[in-house]
């Protein structure tokens, strides 16, 4: 894996925010998937918007599964700008951490969602974990980026912002 500079390229910087504004879709509106299923499940009329966002959620499940296939290909192609230096070793290794675990999280979820979808429970039950675990996941990444750009002002949010030059 090489390094890239001091930031993200702007393919990098735009598969991070189509991933995050599909994951924000699908947090807002992927309950209507379970809508769908418990009313075919009960024999049961379901309306045109939640078969809409139901289908939805299908779909854009599938293409945040591919995009993050291709974000990882492109990390170990292209490799991740180092870490702002300076900070404490601590906050390093959390964010490598976290990371991790939206990597992990990006790919699994969709996976669990087509078990779920095809083979059912406890794959649903499953799948369904892992909204109060993006959330959390989501809230610590974005404080912490406000925290880096606003009480460390040492330049970690401009380098999602704009691409490296």
């Amino acid at each position: 894996m090489t390094e890239t500079g001091s930031g993200y390229s702007a393919y990098q910087i735009a598969l991070h925010w189509i991933t995050a504004a599909l994951v924000l879709f699908q947090l807002l509106f992927g309950e209507s998937m379970t809508t769908v299923v418990d009313a075919a499940d009960e024999g049961q009329p379901v309306s045109a918007l939640d078969q809409t966002l139901g289908s939805a959620h299908y779909w854009i499940g599938l293409a945040i599964l591919a995009l993050v296939v291709v974000r990882l290909i492109m990390r170990l192609v292209s490799g991740a700008p180092k870490p702002v230096e300076g900070g404490p070793s601590w906050m390093q290794i959390a964010a490598r951490l976290s990371h991790g675990l939206f990597y992990l999280l990006l790919l699994a979820t969709p996976i669990l969602g087509l078990l779920a979808f095809y083979v059912g429970d406890p794959w649903s039950d499953i799948h369904s974990l892992n909204k109060p675990l993006f959330i959390v996941l989501i809230s610590v990444h974005a404080l912490a980026a406000l925290f880096h750009q606003f009480w460390i002002r040492d330049g970690t949010l401009k380098r999602m912002l704009a691409p490296d030059r």
